[in-house]
């Protein structure tokens, strides 16, 4: 297994790196991986939904209710994504756009590498707030939810999956994949907050 941002890896692959199943946390890198025909034929599919989240640390004082409250002037620090590499801050400047407030809260942002870092920042209360998929909330007893995007305010979130053409073993990338959607993988995926992209 590899993890890392959804952008770092997408580059991974371009550059060579052997790899069997590719999971990306927004449909744009498996969009630049399908135009340069680095995929399987036909294993290209959609496989989980996620949600995106405003996050404070567990001891915050600051009573923010909705990601308008990030425009108060005690808060100082946002944590986000960078946007041209990790999917979870595309989202997030889709939503603050949404409302408007882009601009302002970007002028606070504090950019991490991948969205676990955005969830560190906030745990360690290196920040005041910051934005991520619900799914990493739900995974840390350091950070409270304390407003969820609506579903109009961004692109979905849709988790692709794909089997990379230079697999050395197409049978079993195959496999894999197809376990992805089925009852174990399901129940584990919605354990931690996911849902299947078909149901």
């Amino acid at each position: 297994m590899n993890y890392g941002a959804s952008g770092t890896l997408q580059l991974q692959i371009e550059q060579g790196a052997p790899v069997d199943v590719y999971i990306s946390a927004a449909p744009r890198q498996m969009d630049a991986l399908q135009a340069k025909k680095l995929l399987l034929e036909g294993t290209r599919r959609d496989l989980l939904r996620n949600g995106i989240v405003l996050i404070v640390p567990k001891g915050s004082t600051l009573g923010l209710t909705s990601f308008q409250d990030l425009l108060k002037p005690e808060v100082e620090k946002v944590a986000l994504g960078e946007p041209v590499v990790v999917p979870a801050g595309k989202y997030a400047q889709e939503v603050l756009t949404h409302y408007g407030i882009y601009n302002h809260v970007n002028a606070k942002a504090v950019l991490a590498k991948d969205v676990r870092q955005v969830l560190t920042y906030v745990e360690t209360g290196d920040v005041d707030a910051g934005i991520v998929y619900t799914t990493d909330a739900l995974s840390s007893s350091k950070v409270k939810i304390v407003a969820k995007a609506p579903p109009e305010s961004h692109e979905p979130v849709i988790y692709p999956v794909g089997v990379i053409k230079t697999t050395k073993d197409p049978a079993a990338a195959k496999a894999f994949e197809a376990f992805l959607s089925g009852p174990q993988a399901r129940a584990i995926f919605e354990k931690y907050g996911f849902s299947l992209a078909t149901p």
